[in-house]
């Protein structure tokens, strides 16, 4: 066991006793020491009730002969950070998740972990420590909300309430149409109730192998959600006795696989972000390049919101993730190990409910994935799109630049009317190191929705997009601005031309104008004291998956 470094031999009598202050016996002194990583707080919708997740895991692993430690870790609401500074403090906090939970299982000498996340940085910054502690683990997530409804019957979700903002402000909607959205967006605990990068992560979790069947599709409300983790709790025993680590686990194959099913379930541009980092940790190379290859031969086969009218409800109600495989299976490595067996095998008697939520692969809803790498002059190192959350008219276009050095001047203008039908709205110093942070900007790409300007504006940023954004918002554009970026050079009216179905992202401007712009140009520097100044100094482009570098 490896809790022997705290517990056995005469040298760790000191230790024993201050375990013994725990109210630990002797005899569960013998028995392996279980770390229960919590990411429970009272702000974060998806979070407030993981303290009763967290007891039914403690429950599991006492039965299968496990004694368990919780220790918690911070959670950042994305939607409650968005559109001001604390939105900088977002991606950062996957870093700081994930050096926490190494310090509290390496100080305590921690025989395996269960992982208890459920918003958008706490499910990779988990990933990336699982793969980097390399102990038995497992993962059950806090379950999505319910999606909620208009008065009138209409479907709802968080995004709905950003939309309505624009769409508030441009005269289309009342206070009291406002009003019914803000109260029933959200109607439950549990992680926004679309396809969001919260969710996307969630049913990765599943996918790479980590996560029960279910984890990320059962809502948070279900009783089967406490039963998951009773299970959970269990499981990580069994893992822990047949030493079935995360590196037997988190293969090439496994990134494969989660990269495949990323691309039919349409998720959320951050994972490409996330992916990135976490096969960083696991020590798999993941290029964005890989991504456009598997993107190309992969059907989008599930339009849940942004991108559709379906839910995660909706999803579990189709076959969950397991459905999503078992139709995927053809393009898939089959032969892949789980925390429940052999991929094959988990999947023999899986059935898919639901053929309009979960399509197959001969009817999908497009033939390619639903996200799509750009590549040309405005983005060498690459840049990432929700394909699948685009209209079609939007696919291709040309039109002049509108720049903006902050998504708040954007936001601004677009609230403000200023902003006309063909423009190309560049959003730049908002990459990893320009924010610094790289914050999502839903708030711009939903009021262009919600004015009813998606169907002819496009968006560029070196930051990156919300999980519910959709329309042509094209982020993670790199190199991002503060690092001489093309993206720093553009001029207001400049022409940029697009083409997602080509992967195309070019500024159309003379070479010889473009070194004269860079030979007098002065970088913007944001100036912050404190942690982002920090992450600023180590942390990597987009391309890289935004990871602290080693320097």
């Amino acid at each position: 066991m490896r809790s022997k470094v705290v517990k056995s031999g005469v040298e760790k009598t000191p230790h024993r006793s201050l375990l013994k202050a725990l109210g630990l016996t002797d005899y569960e002194m013998k028995r392996p020491f279980i770390g229960v990583v919590n990411s429970y707080n009272e702000i974060v919708p998806g979070h407030v009730h993981l303290r009763q997740v967290a007891e039914a895991v403690k429950n599991g692993v006492r039965m299968a002969g496990g004694v368990p430690f919780e220790f918690s870790t911070i959670a950042v609401c994305d939607g409650i950070a968005m559109n001001h500074v604390g939105m900088k403090y977002s991606l950062t906090s996957r870093e700081l998740i994930a050096d926490s939970v190494e310090i509290m299982t390496r100080a305590h000498g921690f025989d395996a972990l269960v992982f208890i996340p459920n918003c958008d940085k706490t499910v990779p910054g988990m990933l990336m420590a699982a793969a980097r502690l390399d102990v038995p683990c497992i993962f059950i997530s806090g379950g999505p909300m319910l999606k909620g409804y208009t008065k009138s019957g209409r479907a709802i979700d968080l995004t709905s309430a950003f939309e309505g903002v624009g769409a508030f402000k441009a005269g289309r909607i009342d206070e009291v149409e406002l009003k019914d959205i803000e109260d029933n967006a959200c109607p439950t605990c549990g992680s926004c109730s679309g396809m969001f990068t919260a969710n996307s992560m969630n049913c990765m979790t599943e996918v790479l192998g980590l996560g029960l069947s279910g984890n990320g599709t059962v809502p948070a409300v279900y009783m089967e959600r406490m039963r998951m983790a009773k299970e959970a709790g269990i499981k990580v025993m069994e893992l822990l006795e047949m030493n079935l680590k995360p590196s037997d686990i988190l293969t090439e194959k496994a990134f494969e696989n989660a990269m495949v099913s990323d691309m039919a379930l349409g998720c959320s541009t951050n994972t490409v972000l996330h992916l990135t980092a976490i096969a960083h940790e696991a020590g798999v190379e993941l290029d964005l390049n890989k991504i456009n290859e598997i993107s190309r031969k992969t059907p989008n086969i599930c339009r849940l919101s942004p991108a559709g009218p379906h839910h995660m409800e909706d999803l579990e109600a189709a076959g969950g993730i397991s459905g999503v495989l078992k139709t995927l299976s053809p393009l898939l490595h089959m032969d892949v190990m789980t925390v429940e067996g052999v991929l094959e095998d988990k999947l023999k008697n899986v059935v898919v409910r639901d053929r309009e939520v979960i399509r197959s692969i001969e009817k999908p809803y497009s033939e390619t994935g639903g996200i799509q790498v750009l590549f040309g002059n405005l983005a060498e190192d690459g840049a990432v799109v929700k394909k699948s959350a685009v209209l079609p008219e939007m696919m291709t276009m040309k039109g002049p630049a509108r720049i903006f050095n902050s998504e708040e001047d954007c936001a601004k203008a677009i609230f403000e009317g200023s902003i006309n039908k063909g423009d190309v709205l560049v959003i730049r110093y908002e990459g990893p190191k320009g924010g610094p942070g790289m914050q999502e900007m839903l708030t711009p790409t939903a009021a262009l929705n919600g004015m009813g300007l998606d169907e002819s504006v496009a968006l560029i940023t070196d930051g990156r997009f919300s999980g519910g954004t959709r329309g042509a918002a094209i982020g993670h554009v790199s190199p991002e601005a503060y690092e001489g970026g093309l993206i720093a050079f553009v001029e207001e009216d400049d022409l940029i031309e697009i083409d997602i179905p080509r992967g195309r992202l070019e500024l159309l401007v003379d070479v010889t104008e473009i070194a004269l712009r860079r030979s007098r140009h002065q970088q913007i520097h944001k100036s912050y004291p404190g942690y982002l100044e920090k992450y600023r100094s180590g942390v990597s482009s987009a391309a890289k998956g935004a990871i602290w570098e080693k320097k």
